[in-house]
């Protein structure tokens, strides 16, 4: 098929906060970079970091520390962590918001003395979250969209990346292979360095927080050209996804963890308080404690009427809801609930993949030229994110890639011929549907959403967790029987949930199998057949990676580099030696 060909030095694959700010430090590290952005949707109104409620995570206050932040993040991540990626996380957030502020030109709450507002979010020792009310993610957002607009880059809008391709010598990556989605055709975009922030999204569950358009595809992409994938078992839900009813999208959107920060509390059916007998900080506790108090409650049948539970925050003034929350208040609205003076039913919601593509803290990976930033990326979270530490590490690690970018493309000075098997095998895959039998994609995408709910969700065993990889495989296989009723290439949609139940489909069994590997139970992951969670010392990541047609797993050492499990970095006691911390 006819391919269109262009070069350019760095190509960014992504515009959420990751990949715009890859941009702007690119182009800031040296201006004469050709620079290209690629978008499934359009430039900064497409991914997560737009849906950003609550905030980010940064060690501002007084008494508040870097070491204060890393240890919260460390303990919350169950020590699975890699820890000089947390470090930097923790560090490089206190000039990012900075720049945010001083450069970007944000405007985020403030005190009464002038001081950034900084409120209580979950599994934090501080209130250290700095917002802009409960919808940060559209400052940041438009703010970073205005800065790149006005750079000298070539933007690439409702472009989707279907496939990474490697240098014919096997030197690197060469480029990307891309469908125009306005026009159906492909392009193939010749690179010296390509960023992987296409930003994940765990949209094969029933209840999901992420943007419709997000379907792992940078991982399943990444799976594909042979990177592997670590902590791919913890996926995150989100305690508080609101349950709108059967007939609206509006389910599984996320309810901001600041209502629980703020002193919300959640009810069962019954109207009773439950979470304050499960553990000390009640509704407070991290989002995997609270996640399983409330699916007990669904799975113990005390249920609201839509099957999940009840937060209620009128004890808490209706006014004050009113003021603090007002984007929390109009998504109730909008489904009937009324936030501030009564109850909202809310259910867990798959929400963040803490888990992806091995990478290092210059944001390189195992392939010259590839660089990877933001939720594609394992390694930073452990087995568990705090809330606020997202959108922190997608504009972190995203300034980081662009300056990695630039100084590598300067001892790049050629580009890489690219391996046309590759970008043939990327073709014959997407035009695959075209030449099948239409068939009824939304059940195949229904019954992968039910059964990674059901069988690789809140709660997993052994047997669950095989039943969902003979569900993935059962749903696999149906697809690749499943073709397209249109031919037109053209802003073909149905075409496109095709490719995104491919990726969903690829990166739902590398999470079951790594939830199979994992025999113990921590954060996001747990299993009822192995409820604890063992030796901290001990403590292994999963890599999954793919050879031919299968997939390998390994369990790989954790490297505790500035603390060992039982020690902090912090003590309030002047003098005192390390703290025990577990």
């Amino acid at each position: 098929m006819e391919i269109e060909r262009h070069k350019t030095d760095i190509l960014i694959l992504g515009t959420g906060g990751a990949g715009l700010f890859a941009a702007l430090h690119a182009k800031q590290a040296n201006p004469e970079l050709d620079v290209t952005i690629a978008a499934k949707g359009l430039l900064g109104k497409s991914g997560c970091t737009r849906m950003v409620q609550g905030g980010y995570n940064v060690a501002l206050a007084p008494g508040d520390s870097v070491e204060r932040h890393f240890m919260d993040t460390i303990v919350g991540g169950k020590w699975l962590p890699r820890q000089d990626l947390a470090w930097k996380l923790c560090e490089t957030a206190v000039e990012r918001i900075r720049e945010l502020e001083n450069e970007i030109g944000c405007f985020f709450d403030r005190n009464p003395d002038g001081s950034l507002h900084q409120k209580a979010f979950a599994g934090q020792s501080f209130d250290r979250t700095v917002h802009k009310g409960d919808l940060t993610g559209i400052e940041i957002i438009n703010r970073l969209m205005e800065q790149v607009w006005a750079l000298d880059v070539t933007k690439l809008e409702e472009h989707r990346a279907i496939e990474l391709v490697p240098a014919r010598d096997g030197s690197g990556i060469a480029g990307v292979l891309l469908v125009d989605i306005r026009t159906g055709g492909y392009r193939f975009v010749q690179a010296k360095a390509v960023l992987l922030a296409t930003g994940a999204g765990p949209t094969m569950y029933l209840y999901h927080t992420p943007s419709g358009d997000k379907s792992c595809d940078g991982l399943a992409m990444a799976l594909r050209y042979g990177l592997g994938l670590r902590d791919m078992e913890m996926v995150q839900f989100h305690p508080t996804g609101l349950l709108g009813g059967p007939d609206t999208r509006m389910t599984g959107t996320v309810l901001e963890e600041g209502l629980r920060g703020a002193g919300g509390i959640l009810l069962n059916g019954a109207g009773e308080r439950f979470m304050a007998g499960l553990d000390p900080a009640a509704e407070r506790a991290t989002r995997d404690i609270v996640s399983r108090g409330i699916y007990a409650e669904m799975r113990a049948g005390r249920t609201s009427p839509m099957g999940g539970v009840f937060i209620e925050m009128c004890h808490l003034g209706e006014d004050n809801v009113r003021r603090q929350f007002p984007g929390m208040v109009k998504r109730c609205a909008d489904c009937g609930f009324d936030l501030a003076g009564g109850r909202v039913e809310v259910v867990p919601t798959a929400h963040y993949m803490m888990g992806g593509v091995e990478f290092e803290i210059d944001c390189s990976t195992d392939s010259p030229g590839l660089f990877a930033a933001g939720e594609d990326c394992g390694g930073v979270h452990g087995a568990n994110r705090l809330g606020g530490n997202g959108v922190a590490n997608a504009t972190v690690f995203g300034g980081i890639a662009g300056e990695s970018m630039a100084v590598y493309v300067q001892h790049q000075s050629a580009w890489r011929e690219p391996d046309e098997t590759v970008i043939e095998a990327g073709l014959a895959r997407a035009e695959r549907p075209f030449a099948l039998a239409p068939g009824d994609l939304g059940a195949l995408r229904e019954t992968l959403w039910q059964e990674m709910w059901d069988q690789v969700g809140v709660m997993r065993t052994e047997p669950s967790l095989q039943r969902g990889l003979a569900a993935i495989d059962r749903v696999t296989a149906a697809l690749r029987s499943t073709g397209l009723a249109d031919g037109d290439r053209a802003f073909n949609l149905t075409w496109h949930d095709w490719l995104n139940l491919d990726s969903l489909l690829s990166i739902s069994a590398v999470i079951a199998r790594a939830a199979l590997a994992r025999e113990d139970s921590r954060g996001a992951h747990f299993r009822e057949d192995f409820p604890e969670t063992g030796d901290l010392h001990g403590t292994a990541f999963t890599r999954i990676s793919r050879q031919g047609e299968d997939l390998k797993t390994e369990m790989v050492p954790v490297t505790f580099e500035r603390v060992k499990p039982g020690e902090s970095l912090i003590d309030d006691r002047i003098g005192a030696p390390p703290a025990a911390v577990m």
